[in-house]
């Protein structure tokens, strides 16, 4: 059963010791989203290539070559664009510059 009241937690400033335990650094900068809602976002910096999944694909991985077999096309954004991701869509994210955004979840 899921929990009714979950935990938000927040580090503030967090030590340089704790970046490291968490090894922020080594955080995958490709991976695999679904899309529960529909996302409208605005890129204020960065540049991400987006491997929609193909919807006849039936095979379901975490592994990065997994990912980029069943994929067939992508589509690049970034600083100053406008993206609207529909609601179940599947997809993968290769971030090449890191991301800030603006963003509205649409549950329409």
């Amino acid at each position: 059963m899921a929990d009714q009241n979950p935990r938000i937690i927040v580090e503030k400033k967090p030590s340089q010791d704790r970046l490291d335990e968490l090894k922020i650094k080594s955080w995958p900068k490709k991976y695999h989203l679904k899309y529960e809602a529909e996302e409208i976002c605005y890129i204020v910096k960065g540049k991400v290539k987006v491997y929609p999944k193909s919807s006849s694909s039936t095979a379901s991985s975490s592994s990065s070559s997994s990912l980029d077999a069943q994929v067939e096309w992508c589509v690049e954004f970034g600083a100053g664009d406008i993206v609207t991701f529909p609601k179940g869509l599947s997809c993968t994210w290769d971030v090449s510059l890191s991301v800030d955004k603006h963003y509205i979840f649409r549950h329409d």
